[in-house]
Formats: structure tokens, C-alpha cells, sequence
């Protein structure tokens, strides 16, 4: 009754009001001052405590410099130390308060830098043993040290990106009126028909039937559960992670990932859908040149491929459009020179050779795949009127290739039924989604894009076991 009489009184509550009512501002409410904050709205001559860990220390005669940093920024501060005593103590990989003054830094690289007056370590970090030192470790290194990683600056980076990335997806969906679904992560289903689950089970249960009285997986697509919404609500969404038991070593594949997902009502043309995906990945990518520029800039720099892949990506120019068939010619006519391992054929899948080549060297940027023949696709998707093809797409980029797919789902009754039959699920597992068509169906579509893809095109990194914070995949589950 509180918030209703708030919110439908002449004054109106914002947020940032709200959120000043409860504890006034994060200051007051008792949490340290980020660096972040300090360097960008502190007065330079005033007083400050600052709280991080030590990245490097750098001992001279009368002076010494650490940089500090606490993952709000790009970069740490430079802490000016004058007592060579106080900073013999500071060691690599310490967390340390800071007190001090703040000064215009005379530096390219930082605008701010503290003077300190004092400095007190809160927790020691032993410079024998310590892993990480003022030096470039490489990726398959990191992955090692997984439990202190994100003190790197690689992966202080990706994560800074990860964030406003999902902060630019949730930006586009509710700007254009999408409405966010939690979807389940137990299933009984198997959206893609591969049967590449992990099943779920409980030793020593009684139920011979299992924990839940039948075959529970956890999810590999929230789809299915998104479709279920769009029988009440036109344009719906997911963000959630998905579970793929797949043994592939590459480095575009986790068991453990995470998919944005998003099903449209009333749509009956595969290009309105094809519009929604590409404003969703331009816009996504817009919002981090905007918020994040510090840390794309990161992988950016000296990288001029990826640099022109972020100008298309965030182009107006519509992304190139082509059809399977399409494709399937132009990889035949290349495959003289490119001496593809797969030959092309039409009737067969694209493979990563395929697809990089399409996306990477014979067009250069994003392009959309569409209208794969039916027997390659799964059983949902709506044929197409030639009796061949589905009406479905995948969008190729230089780097992970595929980086999502989708397609405009079947909505009549009868012969999805038929189809659903004729692949065997005769246990009634997906009578109750084959029966959505019977009460107020509509022509609907919809997508899914890895996330952790995404972010791999985004900064051109090799694998997608350095975009997410704990990788699993197979023979790997370190914590």
C-alpha cells in the first residue's frame, strides 16, 4: 500500500530519490569510496582514504610509486610515497588504506595520484609465492590461478566489459518494451533434441522415478519456457546461464555458458526478426563504446581488424543478408583456393571453416545466414513454402564465427504435432508446448546469443574460457 500511494500521488518517486530516502547516497551508507569515484569527482588538494590491493611497487632513493587498484577502473592511482621505509614494507598483491592527499597527476596515463601520509596493510601478500608481478602473463596461465585472476588486468578488464555489456542488453529489451522472464534451469525438455544434457539426479532417493518423478536435465535453452509467455505477452526475454555436456576443446565451447534469449509475438517475417537481432548486437556494442571506452580501448589498442569490426558492428549500415544457398555457392566457388578440410555441400551443416570463412574473409563483418534446409534444423522451427528450408537465421562474426541463431517457430497445431511425433517423443514430455498452438497461437519467433561469444568478438580474445569468470568444460571444474 506504501509504494502504491507513492507512486500514484502527484509526486512521483524516482529512483535516485527513493534510493536517497533509504540511506542518502553508498557514502553514508558506510562502504569505502571507489577509486573510481575519487578519480573522478575528488578536489585535488583535498584529503582522501583510498582501499585497494597493490599492483606494483617501484622503490627509488627517496621516493617510491605503487599503483593501487580496487577493479572500478580501467587503471589503478599512483600513490606518491615519500617515506622509502613505509614503502619497503608494501609488497605485490597487498590490500592496503591509504590516507593522504589528492593531486593532479603530472602523468599521461592517470589524471589523479595520491600523496600519501600514511598507509596501513590490512592483509600481507607474500612476494616469494605471490603469482602474479608487474609482467605480462599469458591467458593459459591465468587460467591456472583462477582464485586470483581478477587481480590481472586482462581480466580486471573483461569483467568491467562483461558487466556494462549485460547492462547495455538489459537496455535495449526494455527500451523497446521486452519483459524480462526467469526461466528455469531445471528442465524436463531438451530444447535442442542433441541430448548433450546433464541430468540431474540425487543418490540413495527411494523414488524410482527420481527426485522429481521423472528425467530432469538442467537447461540448455530457455525457448521453450519463453515461448510460454508469448501466448500472453508480445515480446519477452531471458538472461540466463545454460549447460551443454559437449566434449569439445575449442575455444568457443563451455558446459557452462551464459544466453540471451529473446521470442517476439506476432511476427510472420523472418527479416522483422532479423532487424531485432542486429539493432540488439549494434546498440549492445554502442553502449559499451559509451560506458566502457576505457577498457575496450584495452583490447583495441594496436589491433586495427578489431577496431574496424566495432565500426561495423556499430554501423547503420544493415549487416549483410544472404541466404544458405547463397552461401553454399560462394563456398564452393572459393573452395579451389581455400582448400576447405569440409568440402561444401548443400543439405549439410556449415562448418567453423565455413563460417569463418563467410564472416572473416569474404565479407569481413556480420552476416546472416538464412533459410537452412529443414533436415538440419530443429523440429520447432517454421518451414519455409519451398518445402525445403526453414525460415531461420545464424549471424556470423569474425572471431566465434556463429554467434547466435534463431528462427520463426512453427505455430500450426497439426503439423507440429506430426513433427514432434515423428522424432519419437511419444512420453507426452512436449505435449503441453505442442498444445499452446491450440489456444490463441500466433506467428512468433525468436533468438538466442551466447554471451560469452559475444564478448569474445568484442574483444578479440581466442577462447571463451578467459571471458567468464570460472570456466567449466570438459575435464575442467577447478572450483
Amino acid at each position: 500500500m506504501f509504494f502504491r500511494g507513492v507512486l500514484s500521488g502527484k509526486r512521483r518517486l524516482d529512483t535516485q530519490h527513493f534510493t536517497r530516502t533509504l540511506c542518502g547516497s553508498v557514502k553514508s551508507c558506510g562502504l569505502p569510496t571507489t577509486l573510481k569515484s575519487v578519480i573522478s569527482s575528488g578536489v585535488s588538494g583535498s584529503d582522501v582514504k583510498v582501499t585497494g590491493w597493490v599492483r606494483s611497487v617501484r622503490l627509488q632513493k627517496r621516493i617510491a610509486f605503487a599503483e593501487v587498484a580496487d577493479g572500478s577502473t580501467a587503471r589503478g592511482i599512483q600513490v606518491i610515497i615519500d617515506d622509502p621505509q613505509i614503502a619497503s614494507s608494501l609488497t605485490t598483491g597487498s590490500s592496503v588504506e591509504i590516507t593522504g592527499k589528492l593531486a593532479n597527476s603530472p602523468g599521461r596515463e592517470q589524471s589523479k595520484e595520491v600523496q600519501a601520509a600514511s598507509i596501513r596493510i590490512i592483509g600481507a601478500s607474500d612476494p616469494g609465492s605471490y603469482p602474479l608481478q608487474k609482467k605480462r602473463h599469458s591467458l593459459e596461465f591465468l587460467r591456472e590461478i583462477g582464485h586470483l585472476r581478477p587481480r590481472s588486468q586482462t581480466i580486471s578488464a573483461i569483467t568491467r566489459l562483461r558487466d556494462s555489456a549485460e547492462m547495455g542488453l538489459h537496455t535495449f529489451f526494455h527500451t523497446n518494451d521486452f519483459i524480462r522472464i526467469h526461466t528455469p534451469i531445471l528442465t524436463s525438455n531438451d530444447c535442442e533434441g542433441g541430448g548433450e544434457t546433464f541430468n540431474v539426479t540425487v543418490p540413495a532417493n527411494e523414488n524410482p522415478g527420481g527426485f522429481f518423478g521423472r528425467k530432469v536435465n538442467l537447461t540448455v535453452s530457455g525457448q521453450l519456457h519463453l515461448e510460454v509467455f508469448t501466448g500472453a505477452f508480445k515480446r519477452v526475454y531471458t538472461f540466463n546461464p545454460a549447460f551443454r555436456a559437449e566434449p569439445s576443446q575449442t575455444g568457443r565451447h563451455l558446459s557452462e555458458f551464459w544466453m540471451v534469449e529473446g521470442e517476439c509475438a506476432f511476427v510472420d517475417n523472418i527479416s522483422t526478426l532479423l532487424d531485432v537481432e542486429e539493432e540488439m548486437v549494434r546498440s549492445t556494442t554502442q553502449y559499451l563504446t559509451e560506458h566502457a571506452a576505457s577498457d575496450l580501448d584495452f583490447f583495441l589498442k594496436n589491433n586495427e581488424k578489431l577496431a574496424q569490426l566495432i565500426k561495423k558492428l556499430t554501423s547503420p549500415e544493415q549487416y549483410v543478408r544472404i541466404s544458405y544457398t547463397e552461401a553454399i555457392n560462394i563456398l564452393q566457388q572459393a573452395n579451389t583456393k581455400a582448400k576447405f578440410v569440409f568440402k561444401p555441400q548443400w543439405g549439410h551443416g556449415l562448418q567453423s571453416e565455413h563460417e569463418r570463412y563467410l564472416a572473416t574473409t569474404h565479407f569481413n563483418g556480420p552476416v546472416f545466414v538464412t533459410d537452412y534446409p529443414a533436415a538440419i534444423k530443429p523440429f520447432y522451427m517454421l518451414p519455409n513454402p519451398d518445402g525445403r528450408t526453414v525460415a531461420c537465421m545464424d549471424l556470423l562474426v569474425p572471431g566465434p564465427c556463429e554467434l547466435l541463431g534463431g528462427s520463426l517457430r512453427d505455430h500450426e497445431y497439426e503439423r507440429l504435432k506430426g513433427r514432434v511425433k515423428s522424432l519419437g517423443y511419444d512420453d507426452g514430455s512436449l505435449d503441453w508446448y505442442v498444445n499452446l498452438r491450440k489456444f490463441g497461437t500466433t506467428p512468433h519467433g525468436g533468438f538466442g546469443m551466447g554471451f560469452e561469444r559475444y564478448l569474445q568478438m568484442i574483444t578479440g580474445l581466442e577462447s571463451v574460457r578467459d571471458i567468464i569468470s570460472f570456466p567449466r568444460y570438459a575435464g575442467k571444474c577447478q572450483y
